[in-house]
This record gives C-alpha cells, sequence and structure tokens, in this order.
C-alpha cells in the first residue's frame, strides 16, 4: 500500500476559516490522521475524485441542485424535536436532530445524493458501495435509480442475515447486492471487497463511500455532505434555546459520519461534543494508530498489529476503524468518545420508544445510551440542554431483536 500526500487549490468551504473541521492539511491529514493509503492503481481516481469534488463544491450550479434535491426529494431540513417525556425523567432538556425523518430513513442519503451527483458529473455509470446496517446501501441504491446510475452494494453475509429488510429494499431499487463471504462477514469485509473491486473498475464506477473513512478526499467529503445536519441544528437550537448552543451534543460513532456532520456545527462554540461507540467496536477507546481502508486512523488490533474484529449488536456500528477526524479531534481534546453496551442499546432503544413514541435504529440508541447512563452524574449534570442526533429510524432491526427475543 502506498501513501501518496498531493496537495491542490485551496476551495471555499461552508465551514468558518478558523475552524477546527475546515478543510485538512495537505495530503488530507487531519492532525496526524488521514491521508491516502491506496494501490498505485487508484492514486488517479482518488486524485480525479478530489479535483471533482473541489470543481462542484465551489460551483455555484453543483450546490443548488444538491440543496433542491435535499429539501424536494430527501425532506430536509429535518425536524429538531423536543422529547418532553424523557427530559422531565432525566432532568434534563433533551432535543432530538430527527434523521429518521428523511428519504430512506437515515443520514446517509444527505452524502450519496452529493456523491451521485459527483459520479454524474465524472460520467461514471454505476456506483459501488459498502454497507453495513443497509442504510448506506438503500440510500446509494435510491440515488442510483434516481439519476440513472447502476448500483453494486458489496455486504457482509452476516449482515445480510440480519438486516434482510434493506436487503430486499435495495434489490427492490434495482441495486445488485453482493455477499461477502469472507473474514467475520460484516461491514469491515465488505469495505475490502469494494476497493477491490475498484481497483478493477475505475473506469465506469464510482466508489461511494458510506462514512468519513477511506483515502483522501472522501473523510473530508463526506463530512462536508454530511454537515448540514450540524449547521441545520446550530439554527434550531439558536431558535429553541434561550441560550442558543446545548450544552452537550451527543451522536453514534462507528465510522462516524453522522457524528461528523453534527459536530461540525457546533466544534466552535462551547458545546461538549460526545461520540458513543460501541463497547465491542471501540477503535476510539480500545484502538491503536494504524492504517485501515485507505486511511490512518485509530483501529482496533490484536497483539501481532493485526486489524481486530469488532462486534456490536447495531451492524453499522460493528467496524473496528473510526473516521480520522474523530481520532484528530480526540487527540486534541475537542471531542470526547464513551462505549455503551448492547444490553444498554436495546433498553436505551425500548425507553426512546415508550417514553416519546419514538422507534430509532440500533446505531442511533447507543446515543440515547450513554444519555440514560451519564444524566445526573458530572459527565452530564442536571439541568444540562442534550441535543442528540438520531441518525435513522429502527424499523430495519425489528425482526433481528424478535428473532433474538430481545
Amino acid at each position: 500500500m502506498t501513501g501518496v500526500h498531493l496537495t491542490a487549490p485551496s476551495v471555499a468551504s461552508t465551514a468558518p476559516p478558523t475552524s477546527r473541521m475546515a478543510e485538512p492539511a495537505t495530503g488530507g491529514r487531519f492532525g496526524d490522521h488521514g491521508g491516502r493509503f491506496v494501490p498505485e492503481s487508484l492514486v488517479a481516481a482518488c486524485a480525479e475524485v478530489e479535483r471533482t469534488f473541489r470543481e462542484a463544491w465551489s460551483d455555484a450550479t453543483f450546490r443548488q441542485r444538491l440543496d433542491r434535491l435535499r429539501t424536494v426529494y430527501a425532506g430536509r431540513p429535518t425536524a429538531l424535536t423536543p422529547a418532553p417525556n424523557l427530559s422531565a425523567e432525566l432532568g434534563l432538556t433533551v432535543l432530538l436532530k430527527r434523521e429518521d425523518l428523511t428519504h430512506t430513513g437515515s443520514h446517509k442519503i444527505n452524502n450519496v445524493l452529493g456523491q451521485a451527483l459527483l459520479a454524474h458529473r465524472m460520467g461514471r455509470t454505476r456506483l459501488l458501495a459498502e454497507t453495513g446496517a443497509g442504510q448506506h446501501g438503500v440510500a446509494a441504491a435510491t440515488a442510483a435509480a434516481l439519476l440513472g446510475l447502476d448500483a453494486t452494494v458489496f455486504m457482509g453475509e452476516r449482515d445480510m442475515e440480519r438486516q434482510e429488510l434493506n436487503v430486499f429494499r435495495m434489490t427492490m431499487l434495482g441495486a445488485q447486492v453482493i455477499p461477502v463471504r469472507s473474514g467475520s462477514r460484516t461491514l469491515k469485509d465488505a469495505c475490502n471487497e469494494v476497493l477491490r473491486h475498484w481497483v478493477a473498475t475505475v473506469d465506469d464506477a464510482y466508489y461511494c463511500a458510506g462514512s468519513v473513512m477511506g483515502p483522501h478526499p472522501y473523510p473530508w467529503m463526506v463530512r462536508e455532505f454530511q454537515r448540514v445536519i450540524g449547521e441545520e441544528a446550530r439554527a434550531q437550537c439558536a431558535a429553541e434555546l434561550p441560550a442558543a448552543v446545548p450544552t452537550h451534543v451527543v451522536a453514534c460513532v462507528g465510522g462516524g459520519s453522522n457524528a461528523a456532520g453534527t459536530f461540525a456545527g457546533f466544534v466552535d462554540t462551547d458545546a461538549q461534543l460526545v461520540g458513543v461507540e460501541a463497547a465491542g467496536g471501540a477503535a476510539m477507546t480500545d484502538g491503536a494508530v494504524g492504517v485501515v481502508h485507505g486511511y490512518r486512523s485509530r483501529v482496533l488490533q490484536d497483539a501481532d498489529g493485526q486489524v481486530a474484529e469488532a462486534h456490536s449488536i447495531a451492524p453499522g456500528l460493528d467496524y473496528p476503524g473510526v473516521g480520522p477526524e474523530h481520532a484528530h479531534l480526540g487527540d486534541i481534546r475537542r471531542a470526547r468518545y464513551v462505549t455503551v453496551t448492547d444490553d444498554e442499546v436495546v433498553a436505551a432503544l425500548r425507553r426512546l420508544a415508550r417514553t416519546e413514541g419514538i422507534l430509532c435504529a440500533l446505531e442511533s440508541a447507543h446515543a440515547i445510551a450513554w444519555v440514560l447512563r451519564a444524566a445526573g452524574t458530572a459527565e452530564l449534570p442536571s439541568g444540562s440542554t442534550v441535543l442528540i442526533t438520531v441518525s435513522g429510524r429502527g424499523d430495519k432491526d425489528m425482526p433481528a431483536l424478535m428473532a433474538a427475543g430481545r
């Protein structure tokens, strides 16, 4: 694998120039993390994606088309929903940023619409995607259908068993779903396979990454496409809260795109940023610096330095790495990262459902679980105001929970 560091002219971002979440340094570096570690055969492909993104992001017509699709197709802006019953029980003010209300049912559509437009701009005819929980695969299949592209989605065989509904949704949308039978048969292995396939198909296919991971420019580009979550929430909180900014901003973290998009709206405020990982897949908490899937970050590793298996009841968090910008935010202590167990997650999903009538995804329930545990402690004192990103809806998880007797 080769680490390549390319320079390119700067491009206007929606981030303030002094923001801690503005454009990465040369070569796609966030402090000591990020970069581009890919086979020589993908160097030019990554450079072309970066060049096209920079051009598109500076093109008012591209931005207007994306904004219109987000509005009339994806259903933005999403609601900021007060959770009065949960707030009363916990002694907090809890606000929910409702990405579960988007078309396709998760935040993934924000990123995929942007990347599908890039693929169309580059003259590519096919989207390649990996998926764990199936939400990114569904979003990729949806955008491909909308723009007249083919879609090929790689998914671990174990995840396909856990997420049969989303597999069926993808095929209904016209995507080809390829089961991955190597390794743990989960998201890590799907990422391996999609990158291998891209090597052989760079002339006609576009790799549509599902999170803030992968070789540069993907971590930066996906965060910029997801920044809309944080920017909307910031404006909504200003209208809803006397202090304008919540004391805590909380989101689940696997690769970390919903958290990165949310944090981007609050990183330059006094809000505490909290990313919640699965206890069995906590790269920020238990990982060491290494290279995986084309980027350098914190990665779960065994005693020999090999990538270790992750575990989570939520297939979207069943991943051994974390986005490089999250590793950097942790290094500079601007965000902190905590873990919750599977049992806490299931209990949190039930509690949100029964107090507020909202069935969230297992991934999103990680953020709820930490708030439930920390409420009234020094981590989250009584009277705090908490914004939680509900990254997706829970329909996809009900069959698995029923089968497991949960």
